[in-house]
């Protein structure tokens, strides 16, 4: 198993060994010790997993007062996943790593707490299942804009299809108030 750290401090990409044989493959999805040894030391509370098509992105999301660390993978087809750095005290604050997660590949994003995530789905279809470090509140969440030019992402579509929320959501920099609020 090798861990990459990314260009952003605490974001790693996860790439397991795949045992493949004539029956199929196996893999180690979680190991605590092992995840923690590599700066992952993480206590999960919550799976989720989403089904989408080619061409839909989600995100990007984050929770602010009780922020989510996620493990993510795609678990069938193939996303481009990313992490926002959105911590007001970070050096890197408004800047992303992103990586193509797939089936074949089986590699993992671990995207800290601190982070917005998002992903879109570059197969015909995609299962994404992550891990999540905080329960899930809606009343906690901000949505920032997929495409802020401020942040820049490279995202490998170009006409995404999104939700209602995601075209609400707001630049990072109007975002910025609420964040600092929360550190009050």
């Amino acid at each position: 198993m090798e861990f990459r750290p990314l260009e952003l401090s605490g974001v790693v990409l996860v790439v397991p060994d795949v045992h493949r044989d004539a029956r199929g493959f196996f893999l180690e999805t979680w190991h605590a010790e092992r995840y923690a040894g590599a700066g992952v030391d993480a206590n999960f509370v919550q799976d989720n997993q989403s089904r989408s098509t080619r061409g839909i992105l989600r995100g990007l999301h984050a929770q602010i007062r009780s922020p989510q660390g996620k493990l993510v993978r795609a678990a069938r087809g193939e996303i481009f996943d990313v992490a926002v750095d959105i911590r007001l005290d970070s050096p890197t604050f408004g800047r992303y790593a992103g990586a193509t997660l797939s089936e074949a590949n089986a590699h993992q994003l671990w995207v800290p707490p601190g982070f917005a995530h998002g992903f879109c789905v570059l197969s015909d279809e995609a299962d994404v299942e992550y891990k999540c470090t905080t329960f899930y509140d809606s009343a906690d969440e901000i949505a920032i804009q997929w495409d802020d030019p401020a942040i820049g992402i490279r995202w490998p579509v170009s006409d995404p299809l999104i939700s209602a929320r995601d075209r609400a959501a707001r630049p990072l920099a109007e975002c910025r108030a609420r964040l600092e609020e929360a550190l009050r």
